[in-house]
């Protein structure tokens, strides 16, 4: 018997599902920030590369207004809604960073918002989206509970959900921040990215993976309660239970129907590291001493993993350094040596 033609074969196959954030995404997103959100910078840090021999940078997203780079995907999300959407109002989950954005982009365009949050965000964060106008709920001890107020409120008030990471727009917005790496620094050969849902991990890896192929891409994340890697690891979305932790911006489950982060991370990420809660002090110690730099546990992961070994680069590398939104009196509990 003949064997089908090759031409016919294809054709008969189905049409591979549409990635759902690009590069193209990713370039309309950095059109529509410009100007709302800073170009942060892309310093050098000098005792890093001793340490690994190479040089390696810090992306200062600390730099941002709201102090962490969740306003990328935030004011992407919502300049990108229609008008009826924003005349109802807007309303997210949140561990501390995402909603504070969603408040602060609310208040920039004149709009009503709600962050839904648990008892497990830090006080400092709550206070600081309170003071941007927004309503404040909190629910539950999960990041998955405040997630049901949230869809409970759209279901009943008719509001306008920003998701946290699951999200297109906010995907294609965090990546923004790859389009500035492989602008600043060309020869870039790898990044470690801090690691939770998963939008600002998916949106670097591809603005990078497109513009620099070669370069590995690392997610860093808590040996507490690290939802994406234990998705990866099953290779499905799972449920995990969330705990307290020092990268308290990393908690959080990715929502067991999550649609685009799991299938970008799982595609796009070289490897996935974990770190201890005395290695992830250990990074936001070295910030402030060496680099000079107030850092929040999840901003300071990138460090710690290069501090304890956990990744070896070879070549230019960039570290995300994502927020800086840190209690002020745990921070000097962490400077001072205290046990994690």
């Amino acid at each position: 018997m003949n064997k089908p033609h090759l031409a016919s074969v294809e054709a008969d196959l189905p049409a591979a599902p549409p990635v759902p954030v690009a590069l193209p995404d990713i370039a309309a997103a950095a059109v529509r920030i410009a100007g709302r959100v800073a170009r942060t910078p892309l310093v050098a840090s000098p005792s890093l590369s001793r340490l690994c021999g190479q040089p390696v940078h810090l992306k200062l997203e600390t730099r941002q207004s709201i102090g962490a780079f969740k306003i990328r995907g935030a004011m992407n999300a919502v300049l990108a809604l229609g008008e009826d959407q924003r005349r109802r109002g807007l309303v997210t989950a949140s561990t501390g960073n995402h909603g504070r954005a969603v408040a602060y982009a609310a208040r920039q365009l004149g709009l009503r918002a709600t962050i839904c949050m648990s008892a497990l965000v830090p006080a400092n964060k709550v206070e600081a989206i309170r003071s941007l106008g927004a309503e404040i709920r909190i629910v539950g001890r999960s990041q998955d509970d405040a997630q049901a107020e949230v869809d409970r409120l759209v279901v009943e008030h008719g509001l306008t959900p920003i998701p946290p990471f699951d999200d297109a727009a906010v995907v294609a917005g965090q990546g923004t921040i790859g389009l500035e790496l492989v602008e600043d620094l060309p020869e870039l050969a790898c990044v470690l990215i801090p690691l939770s849902g998963g939008g600002l991990a998916a949106g670097i890896a591809a603005a990078v993976g497109a513009l620099r192929p070669s370069a590995r891409i690392v997610g860093i994340s808590m040996e507490r309660g690290a939802a994406m890697a234990a998705a990866i690891a099953a290779g499905r979305p799972v449920a995990v239970a969330e705990e307290e932790t020092l990268a308290d911006s990393l908690g959080g489950g990715i929502g067991l129907s999550n649609q685009v982060t799991f299938a970008l991370c799982r595609d796009l990420l070289d490897e996935v590291v974990l770190l201890s809660e005395a290695e992830i002090a250990a990074g936001i110690r070295h910030a402030a001493r060496e680099e000079g730099e107030i850092v929040e546990g999840a901003g300071a992961v990138g460090i710690a993993a290069l501090l304890a070994g956990k990744v070896s680069p070879q070549g230019p590398t960039a570290i995300i350094v994502s927020g800086g939104n840190i209690d002020e009196v745990l921070h000097r509990r962490i400077l001072s040596g205290a046990a994690a």
